[in-house]
């Protein structure tokens, strides 16, 4: 593999402590005394105990070896360095799944199931199961290098499809992502189905050409854009203005942590079991670290108005990704709910739709088991 140099995470002590030192510091601002404090951004209770144990309890140097855990490279394609796990599982080489994440995510999503996806046979399952898993981080966040101005989901796509064909020599490969993810699979298959000959989303990301055209979709358009108002407020800044929150979140830790977490609270399923359940706080501290040591949460930012600058996700008049396309959809995903299928199949070949028992956005890292599963079904059928 030309150009493809091994990695490994390092973060120094002193850049570590730097860290912890400015959590320590934090000069708390007034939180309002209320019974629900997640109504009004990230519960400030909640925020003082994850300090807390971010600052006096969290394993550095054991998260960094568990980011070291699997085979990580980086590799040039065109004006990016290009971070990505390549897990040669069972498969050989031969059953290659390009997975990928979103915002406020990163490549350590998919931590619960790789070894599953990889190697199946080390759970009881059928090595006929088994991928070799690509899961590179986005341009712009983690490891991955930085854009000098904005891009978006359908530059990405182009990196990604080079990453498999031509460095890692691919020839054919199967996708999957949600979240940011899900649009960037999104054009994979519809710009290089030549390649990705089968996606897997369990995030819609296109939008068919005109609008609503039946009762329940007009019901799910109108739901989605009440949502919008209530916990969209992000997306509207960060596609706008990114670089508002850029300059208070710099040097701030604390605040970059907040701006995530609220995310991961809001997005969760937590129908069933408490936040501190559905993501144990070291995980969550693991992957705001990510962000905080390489400086990603601004260009993870513009990530958001990238989309915009390169067109947004509304198809043209006789588009359609015509990729064979599987869709999962996590049912207690509060924000981005599942348009009908008829709304889908408008804007893709959907040739699979799961209904699944629970979890939600962040279906990889809430239900791992379930995701392992799904994706062992859609892959038997994909080839």
């Amino acid at each position: 593999m030309a150009g493809v140099k091994p990695f490994k995470v390092e973060w120094s002590e002193a850049a570590v402590s730097a860290v912890l030192d400015q959590v320590r510091a934090y000069p708390w601002p007034p939180a309002p005394q209320v019974s629900d404090g997640w109504a009004y951004g990230c519960d400030g209770a909640y925020l003082k105990a994850f300090c807390e144990r971010w600052a006096g309890g969290w394993d550095w140097r054991g998260a960094v070896a568990d980011l070291n855990r699997f085979d990580q490279f980086t590799a040039r394609v065109e004006d990016f360095d290009l971070h990505f796990l390549h897990v040669v599982g069972e498969a050989g080489g031969k059953r290659p799944l390009i997975v990928t994440h979103g915002w406020p995510g990163s490549h350590y999503e998919f931590w619960g199931a790789i070894e599953k996806l990889a190697f199946p046979s080390r759970f009881g399952g059928d090595p006929a199961d088994a991928f070799d898993l690509v899961i590179p981080s986005l341009p712009g966040f983690g490891f991955s290098s930085k854009p000098a101005r904005p891009i978006g989901q359908r530059t990405t796509a182009r990196l990604f499809n080079t990453l498999m064909t031509e460095v890692l020599g691919y020839r054919s490969y199967l996708a999957q992502g949600g979240d940011w993810g899900g649009l960037v699979t999104s054009w994979l298959g519809k710009d290089h189905g030549a390649h990705a000959r089968a996606i897997h989303l369990n995030m819609i990301g296109f939008r068919p050409h005109g609008g609503p055209q039946s009762q329940d979709e007009i019901a799910w358009i109108t739901r989605q854009g009440a949502m919008m108002d209530v916990m969209g407020a992000y997306f509207r800044l960060q596609a706008s203005k990114p670089q508002s929150i850029a300059w208070m979140a710099a040097g701030n830790p604390v605040g970059q942590a907040a701006w995530i977490i609220e995310r991961f609270h809001d997005w969760s399923d937590l129908r069933a079991k408490p936040f501190d359940q559905v993501h144990p706080v070291d995980a969550l501290i693991t992957n705001i670290m990510i962000y905080v040591m390489t400086d990603s949460f601004t260009t993870g930012a513009w990530y958001y108005r990238g989309l915009l600058e390169e067109g947004g996700v509304a198809l043209a008049e006789g588009e359609r990704c015509e990729t064979p396309t599987a869709f999962a959809n996590f049912p207690g995903e509060p924000l981005y709910t599942a348009p009908p299928r008829s709304w889908a199949e408008r804007a893709y070949n959907i040739a699979r739709w799961s209904e699944m028992p629970r979890g939600g956005h962040f279906a990889a890292m809430e239900e791992p088991d379930l995701f392992v599963d799904e994706v062992r079904a859609w892959g038997r059928s994909a080839g």
